[in-house]
């Protein structure tokens, strides 16, 4: 996409090669700020990124063939080939590196998608993106973008992007067994013009995930068939514990369950576009 449609990305360009160095020799990060200054940042809290660092210091390499416990292991693609097979020619044939028309018109009728992201030390996410149907807004035929809405702020994604740009996204159109794939490099932007394009209530998004496609295909609808995941006949909101007690039990043991069931009932629709204070 053209370069002048974005302002300066937040990711892998110099400001971030800066910070990184800054990180390095003094133990705290440099962010800049909305007017170009910078202000320092305290080290973060030991994070998921590190326990997980630390549990995998302590496995031992896995090797081909061997059994741990009651689980025996695959190691490598020819092991993995052996189980299942190649895959059929029209698998492969089927990658394309743009849009097609034909995945524009998906893309303008999906209102949810699951972003995939890996940071630098292996730890993976993936965070749903919802919005009215359209909001993954195609640039170009090998540029798509998504708004960035109100949320709990953890920024696990973004922050994996910051030092890995490889992403993952596949969309969803609800009823349909099919779904569309894009896989690419991604950037955060904070401004651009497209964002006037992405409001929604009201809420114009303060930043926005730009991925220059690499990838993009379907997928088959057997996992949607096999699951009955559309049919509201199977169905069963009710089989497990609410929202409301299960953030009781394990996140909020102070407050009071009627509280928070009134906070994830209407209270919480109605601030869906709300930057939380």
């Amino acid at each position: 996409m053209p370069e002048q449609d974005l302002a300066p990305a937040v990711g892998s360009g110099a400001v971030q090669e800066e910070a990184g160095a800054a990180s390095g020799r003094h133990g705290t990060s440099l962010r800049r700020c909305r007017g170009g200054a910078r202000r320092t940042a305290p080290p973060r809290r030991v994070d998921r990124r590190a326990r997980t660092a630390a549990r995998r210091r302590t496995r031992p390499p896995a090797q081909r063939g061997v059994q741990t416990g009651a689980m025996e292991l695959v190691t490598d693609e020819t092991e993995l080939r052996e189980l299942l097979g190649e895959p059929m020619p029209a698998a492969l044939a089927k990658e394309r590196t743009r849009l097609h028309a034909l995945d524009r018109e998906w893309l303008a009728a999906s209102p949810f998608c699951l972003l995939a992201t890996a940071g630098a030390d292996g730890t993976c996410d993936v965070s749903p993106k919802g919005d009215p149907a359209g909001f993954v807004l195609p640039l170009d035929d090998t540029t798509i973008a998504i708004p960035e809405r109100p949320g709990n702020r953890r920024v696990d994604g973004f922050r994996n992007i910051l030092t890995n740009p490889h992403v993952g996204l596949i969309s969803f159109l609800p009823g349909r067994g099919d779904t569309l794939r894009i896989n690419g490099r991604a950037r955060l932007v904070r401004q651009a013009p497209f964002f006037d394009r992405m409001v929604v209530k009201g809420h114009r998004p303060v930043l926005a995930v730009v991925v220059e496609v690499e990838q993009v295909f379907s997928h088959c609808s057997k996992a949607f068939l096999r699951s009955n995941l559309w049919k509201p006949e199977t169905w069963a909101p009710g089989a497990v514990t609410s929202r409301a007690t299960i953030c009781k039990t394990l996140e909020r043991p102070e407050a009071d369950v009627a509280d928070l069931e009134r906070y994830y009932g209407e209270e919480y629709a109605a601030g869906l576009y709300r930057t939380p204070s």
